[in-house]
């Protein structure tokens, strides 16, 4: 069995996606749509592949099976819709939607249709979540009860549509918080949040005068254009009585960068990011454990490979979808 796969957006984040359905034997790349029609052209011949003329063109077409959309932040709701509404699978990057209300509206459209949605939430995907994943599920880790995710740039806001919130809905907390968000959430077993108390802070701005460090920037990178947060904090409580406390950042006065991603249980505790360890007990003695695998930390690039791979299995042979619409409403 074939999946015939256009690809909706042609800019960094996709190739990720297009590199993954290549080496996929059971994908077809059938063609790219990109609303700046000459980068969908150039695109395409990279790929040895078709750039369709309009977006009206590319659902229509009775040769794509599934689509991934790969666009700015505030196209992500408009296009699963509609490639639902054409009987096509879906795989949307997170955010899913800027706001409930439009997670809301692709699960009407879900509901409607029998096609296949996964949100990009790929460190769903990477080896290190899934086997932390298998440790937990085994009872390793007890009740948890308490996570902690941080993810801190000194220097590190991408600027361009990354930072005009028409368009990405929101700084490091819709583009990195939301990662860790949901990697802790779907490891602590998706309890029901009841509520949140958070805060922003836009105190820094771009900070382009800076030299000497370089950091990622948008293809149309323009450093007088910020209306997006530097600096997102929130806990979380949960209805079992769990709680998680999140901070994340584009620009801080800060050492060095961080990530940290933990979570704490009745019976163990566990360090995700920046590498995979746990921490048990055992005959009355602390044990630490660091499971021998390739890529204890995040592979970026074998992450996006799981990724595409589970939804090219839930396509072709009905497997679960990876992150289904439900889970994009409740987080």
């Amino acid at each position: 069995m074939v999946l015939k796969v256009a690809v909706i957006g042609t800019g960094s984040i996709s190739k990720s996606h297009t590199q993954a359905y290549l080496k996929n034997p059971n994908v077809e790349l059938v063609g790219v749509f990109d609303y700046n029609i000459e980068r969908a052209k150039e695109y395409a011949k990279s790929y040895n592949t078709q750039a369709f003329e309009t977006l009206d063109q590319l659902l229509a077409s009775k040769d794509i099976d599934a689509v991934s959309i790969c666009t700015w932040n505030n196209s992500h709701a408009d296009l699963s819709i509609k490639a639902l509404q054409a009987n096509k699978h879906v795989l949307v990057e997170k955010p899913v939607a800027l706001n409930t209300e439009q997670a809301k509206q692709i699960q009407r459209a879900c509901q409607q249709s029998d096609r296949v949605f996964q949100i990009g939430y790929v460190r769903r995907a990477a080896m290190n979540s899934q086997v932390l994943k298998r440790f937990i599920d085994g009872g390793t880790l007890g009740e948890i009860y308490y996570a902690k995710a941080t993810a801190l740039r000194r220097l590190g806001n991408p600027g361009g549509w990354f930072a005009d919130k028409t368009r990405s809905g929101g700084g490091p907390l819709i583009d990195i918080g939301v990662h860790l968000l949901d990697i802790c959430w779907y490891l602590m077993g998706k309890p029901k949040p009841i509520k949140i108390t958070g805060h922003k802070y836009n105190k820094l701005g771009n900070r382009s005068h800076i030299e000497g460090l370089s950091f990622y920037k948008a293809a149309d990178y323009d450093a007088s254009l910020n209306t997006v947060e530097d600096l997102a904090n929130a806990v979380i409580t949960f209805e079992n009585g769990a709680s998680l406390m999140l901070d994340v950042s584009f620009t801080l006065h800060a050492e060095k960068d961080v990530i940290q991603i933990e979570l704490f249980g009745t019976e163990g505790g566990a360090t995700l990011e920046p590498s995979l360890k746990i921490y048990t007990e055992q005959f009355n003695t602390i044990v630490n454990i660091t499971p021998q695998i390739d890529h204890p930390t995040f592979d970026f690039t074998g992450a996006f490979q799981n990724e595409i791979d589970a939804f090219v299995e839930s396509c072709l042979f009905g497997k679960p979808s990876l992150a289904p619409i439900e889970d994009g409403v409740v987080m």
